[in-house]
């Protein structure tokens, strides 16, 4: 006989224990299950072990930096394996804990390969569980890719497992992974290599500063290889020739890894959810606003499990889930609400982003100012020696309301929330410059940028 619950979560990162959190502190009797240890993506194989070993490319980095500024960097390297045991230090107690905090919550959590059986049935490994109503946030896996040999490839969870770091790395793709990865490796001793089929890579970004970051790559030694696809890897003792071309003109390079960064689709095609009549594709499960299905009322989705209009950020999926559970809880429809939600890509220095592109604030018709400034030779980077910053901010002349903000700079990932918060709320530039900030800091730099 199944086991049932009224709430059966499938997938135990950040959305998935929000769901089950939220509904069990209710008084649901709720189930969770994963095949991989509970944590999820973002703080298991993405962002929090990235951004620990980026902190090690940022000290190298900054001493650069300030090279004949009274800092002498002679001899400064990184110690991959010590690094590495640094992150393991944060992202080996996640699992245990995530599960005690889950437990400690009234959830049943399981562990396995879990897929449908019928529109409210599931098996795990085999054992059958019943649910009223389930929570699909399976996270995300590589997007496929064609070309011959792509098996040689590793994908980003393996990237932040190396127990070493080779001294010739080629990233498929030019998106956050690649271009993160990469700033890291440079930073690191390795020669990184970008090669993206694309004219313009971070495509989700400003082109003007995604350009001035290009740059600033090459100086380190990140190298991009635009409009160049891949025919084919090839490996051969303990390296790998990598065939590519470029308008019709063919070549091969050596190298010591090839890495998987060209994009992530969502991680269904093993759940069965055909058997559940579940409307999907790689875009995620076909959702109503408020992320109930449109085809089981049984199966609510988040993250980048749903396809949905939120930006593929764990904050968003943490998002989703939260109203996913409320709407479960109250019968409601309530939407999420996605005005203002900032986005980053952390190379060295990083890129930001919120609200709308400049071609998109255009296209749209708003009266638009955009306010654009070299900040490089501002005192907040003269001060840590970086040529490389620049801001711009587009604002609705009609309202005085920011439409959209995109800075390249150090701190200005966190610079970005601020601007994130002005145009989910509504703030004018006026009432952003009347507000008297700490000097000196970066955040003090933004009345000048408006």
């Amino acid at each position: 006989m199944s086991q049932g619950f009224d709430l059966l979560v499938i997938g135990a990162g950040m959305a998935g224990v929000a769901a089950a959190n939220k509904c069990a502190t209710a008084g649901w009797k709720v189930a969770i299950v994963d095949a991989l240890p509970y944590g999820g993506t973002c703080a298991l194989r993405g962002c929090d072990p990235k951004k620990i070993l980026r902190r090690g490319a940022e000290i190298i980095d900054s001493a650069r930096l300030m090279r004949g500024k009274g800092i002498d960097d002679t001899g400064l390297n990184i110690n991959w394996p010590d690094l590495m045991k640094h992150k393991h230090g944060f992202t080996d107690p996640v699992p245990h804990s995530m599960e005690d905090g889950l437990i400690s919550n009234g959830v049943t959590t399981l562990h396995g390969h879990a897929r449908f059986t019928g529109r409210g049935q599931i098996e795990i490994d085999g054992t059958p569980y019943e649910a009223d109503r389930f929570v699909v946030a399976a996270g995300a896996l590589p997007r496929p890719l064609e070309f011959p040999g792509h098996e040689h490839l590793i994908d980003s969870t393996q990237f932040l497992d190396l127990d070493d770091l080779p001294s010739r790395i080629l990233f498929v793709g030019g998106g956050f992974i690649s271009f993160e990865f990469a700033h890291i490796a440079a930073r690191a001793g390795s020669s990184p290599v970008i090669v993206d089929r694309g004219d313009r890579p971070l495509k989700g970004f400003d082109p003007d500063l995604v350009e001035l970051l290009v740059d600033r790559g090459r100086q380190v030694g990140v190298h991009l290889r635009r409009t160049t696809t891949i025919v084919d890897v090839q490996a051969s003792a303990g390296r790998y020739h990598v065939t590519l071309e470029r308008h019709g003109i063919r070549e091969t390079v050596e190298t010591d890894l090839v890495v998987h960064g060209a994009g992530r689709v969502a991680a269904l095609a093993d759940l069965n959810l055909d058997a559940a009549g579940v409307r999907w594709n790689g875009s995620g499960i076909h959702v109503a606003g408020h992320l109930q299905s449109t085809t089981n009322p049984a199966i609510w989705a988040a993250g980048d499990s749903a396809d949905t209009d939120g930006m593929p950020l764990t904050p968003v999926a943490v998002t989703e889930a939260k109203v996913a559970a409320s709407n479960m809880l109250k019968g409601t429809t309530t939407t999420p609400d996605y005005t203002g939600i900032p986005t980053a890509v952390f190379t060295i220095p990083e890129l930001a982003r919120v609200g709308m592109l400049e071609s998109e604030a255009r296209a749209a018709g708003i009266d638009l100012a955009v306010r654009y400034s070299d900040t490089s030779g501002w005192y907040s980077n003269y001060r840590i020696g970086e040529t490389t910053a620049a801001a711009k901010i587009l604002i609705d002349t009609s309202t005085d309301q920011i439409v959209g903000a995109h800075l390249l700079g150090s701190e200005y990932g966190e610079l970005i929330n601020t601007l994130a918060l002005a145009v989910k709320l509504g703030l004018t530039t006026r009432q952003l410059k009347s507000a008297t900030a700490a000097y000196p800091t970066v955040g003090s730099d933004l009345g000048s940028m408006l």
